[in-house]
């Protein structure tokens, strides 16, 4: 049988949404974070040396990163809606913010979390010399991709309900983890189809019974490390 290692609070939710959308038959099994250096614990790093979430195991397979844990999971599902099929009228839409979920907006916030750490943890007057080199790259690069990124979701939300079309697909499930990051930071602020987007999902039966089965009274997601 298929397990699911989730890790808390990291980008395993995804996958048990998915789970659950499926109606698919697996195991959970959960691991806290190290209280002190909030890191995965040792039996976890086991599975993945890494310590990234998240991880399954099926058989002897070991299987690491969000979106291949998708189309493999999805692979024994071929008639789902969650992938629309080559010649859908959703495909190419779908195909685009499945990727553009790791590719660009994950990418992005990475490295805007990268800077604010140097900054952070580097002492004066380093940290005042890095504030003044990262600030250029905020504004040169991050903020102007960010926004037209999010500018993009806005717009796309605005012809139709989810990122994969007219119905969730498995572009809507890896965007869940990155998007819930944004909107903590405030960065969907005078973008409502993006805000309507999050009421949709929060409704369906599917994420509340992984929202319950997270064993979290409210989502919380962080970069895991």
């Amino acid at each position: 049988m298929l397990t699911l290692h989730h890790l808390e609070y990291s980008q395993s939710f995804r996958i048990l949404w998915l789970l659950e959308e499926l109606g698919a038959e697996y195991e959970l099994k959960s691991y806290n974070r190290d209280p002190e250096t909030n890191l995965a614990p040792d039996d976890y790093k086991a599975l993945s040396p890494l310590g990234t979430a998240p991880v399954i195991t099926d058989g002897e397979l070991v299987l690491a990163e969000s979106n291949a844990i998708i189309d493999y999971i999805l692979d024994s599902y071929p008639d789902s809606t969650l992938d629309p099929a080559a010649g859908h009228p959703d495909r190419a839409r779908h195909l685009f913010w499945y990727h553009a979920s790791p590719g660009s907006l994950m990418n992005l916030q990475g490295i805007a979390m990268i800077l604010n750490v140097l900054e952070m943890r580097s002492p004066w007057p380093i940290s005042k010399l890095l504030g003044a080199v990262f600030g250029q790259a905020r504004k040169l690069f991050l903020n102007p991709r960010t926004a037209a990124l999010l500018d993009l979701m806005e717009q796309d939300l605005g012809k139709q309900p989810f990122f994969g079309g007219d119905n969730l697909t498995g572009a809507d499930i890896t965007l869940v983890y990155p998007m819930y990051a944004a909107r903590d930071r405030g960065q969907f602020e005078g973008r409502p189809n993006i805000l309507a987007w999050f009421d949709r999902i929060e409704a369906i039966p599917s994420f509340k019974a992984a929202v319950a089965k997270d064993d979290r009274p409210h989502i919380a997601f962080r970069f895991s490390e």
